[in-house]
């Protein structure tokens, strides 16, 4: 059963829905409505909405009244998104994938990153499924691509509505690897911007908000960058910031980036068929004039794994202090059991796992400095989507990069047991723009 459409890619599509008529507009949200009902009955990306055409219809009325002009309509005009259920959104109640009562989100005002969107022209076609509170606990999504394996977590179900061209761009956070593995498994591109670079704020359901992070999924990196542009701090746009289509399978005549394999035992987590195809993909870029230079980094991986497990958990009891008081029976176990060993972290060593954040930051940069590395380059995650539902895949591939707050890039980067794969391209803090154009280079020489 093939449930996935390949839709156009953001730029071609918003630049289709800005000139369009209210009639094509209505047209294209009534098919696309019409499609995720079907799908979506598969593979459970979002969450149920009785009132989704009607709500969306309306949207859109109001949304073309405002900007009857083609000329002047937002860059995103029409643009349909998934928006991941940690999110409050105005006319959407907010679950977190949760057995709580909803009442206890209702007072959340909506996320600034959601009301940017709607700005920017998005109409929010859903809300997508989340693991419980954003950590281990898994929902109903099924990985596109093989109904019986996992599309990965947190950010499970907008993972795979862009996977299954339900919609071309989706909202998800990242606390260890929610946009990167998430990513991998499902064949779609993440970007996880620097730590802060898209402001949190009260309408965002917490996990462990020293290293939580907002980022996107996109069929493309192009769509990914256009939607950063919409939502990162001081987004800076210059002249090499253009369109690139992957499927030309051409890199781009700007210098190429010089990238850093990090050897080690970060690299050996991986398991042996990802890690051959991984050395294929170095091989392609090698082909295509990638400068690749083997370094050893993060030796002693297994301590900072565990140095980014005490942070989370720690956070995550302090996050849900109030709720888990009150409502601790509703919890299930593996949250249940991880607020449980927050609350036995003393303050000296969340300090202390919070202050590593900045060290390990600061060694990764002097190391690309020394070796004149614009990006490392490494597998998204340690194999293929894993089979069944109960267990949404390791994240340790991700972990280095999400306590450091680096900004990555996760591209496809072919299959492996005939599900896909992916490589993470993860830049020096701030780097945003750089990381995000140089990986549009990556995806066009190794995507799919």
């Amino acid at each position: 059963m093939n449930l996935i459409r390949l839709l156009p890619s953001l730029h071609a599509l918003k630049v289709g829905l800005r000139t369009t008529s209210f009639h094509e507009l209505e047209t294209h949200i009534r098919e696309t409505c019409h499609h995720l009902d079907y799908v979506d009955s598969f593979i459970h990306a979002f969450l149920p909405d009785s009132s989704r055409l009607p709500r969306l219809l309306s949207s859109a009325a109001i949304l073309h009244n405002r900007h009857p002009d083609p000329t002047s309509r937002p860059p995103l005009y029409g643009v349909l998104v998934g928006i991941k259920d940690i999110f409050a959104t105005a006319d959407l109640p907010t679950q977190a994938g949760s057995r709580l009562p909803p009442s206890t989100f209702a007072s959340l005002p909506e996320a600034a990153c959601v009301t940017k969107l709607k700005n920017a022209g998005a109409l929010v076609l859903g809300k997508t499924a989340t693991t419980e509170f954003a950590y281990f606990e898994p929902g109903p999504t099924r990985n596109p691509h093989d109904l019986d394996h996992t599309p990965g977590g947190s950010s499970s179900g907008s993972a795979a509505a862009v996977a299954a061209g339900l919609c071309v761009v989706a909202l998800g956070t990242q606390t260890n690897g929610s946009i990167v593995r998430p990513a991998a498994y499902c064949g779609v591109v993440g970007f996880k911007p620097s730590y802060g670079r898209i402001e949190i704020g009260e309408g965002v359901i917490p996990c462990a908000p020293s290293v939580d992070t907002i980022g996107i999924f996109a069929r493309d990196v192009d769509g990914a960058r256009t939607v950063a542009s919409v939502l990162c701090r001081d987004w800076k746009s210059d002249s090499t910031d253009q369109h690139y289509d992957p499927n030309t399978k051409e890199s781009p005549t700007e210098r190429l980036p010089i990238l850093g394999v990090p050897d080690g035992p970060y690299l050996c987590q991986t398991s042996p068929p990802t890690l051959a195809r991984f050395e294929s993909t170095l091989a392609i870029l090698r082909r295509f004039g990638y400068n690749l230079i083997r370094i050893p980094l993060l030796p002693t991986i297994a301590s900072l794994n565990t140095i980014q497990t005490t942070l989370v958990h720690a956070e995550m009891a302090l996050s849900h202090r109030s709720w888990f008081c009150v409502h601790e029976e509703l919890y299930r176990p593996r949250t249940r059991s991880a607020i449980l060993a927050g609350q036995s972290i003393s303050l000296p060593d969340l300090d202390r796992a919070r202050n590593s954040r900045i060290e390990l930051q600061r060694h990764v940069d002097s190391v690309m400095r020394m070796h004149e590395v614009d990006m490392w380059v490494c597998p998204s995650a340690t194999g293929p989507a894993p089979r069944g539902l109960e267990y949404t895949g390791d994240p340790v591939m991700n972990l280095p990069w999400s306590h450091a707050g680096l900004p990555v890039v996760a591209v496809p980067a072919g299959r492996v047991a005939g599900l896909p794969v992916g490589v993470q391209l993860v830049g020096q803090y701030g780097t945003d723009e750089e990381v995000i154009r140089w990986a549009a280079g990556v995806e066009a020489v190794v995507g799919g």
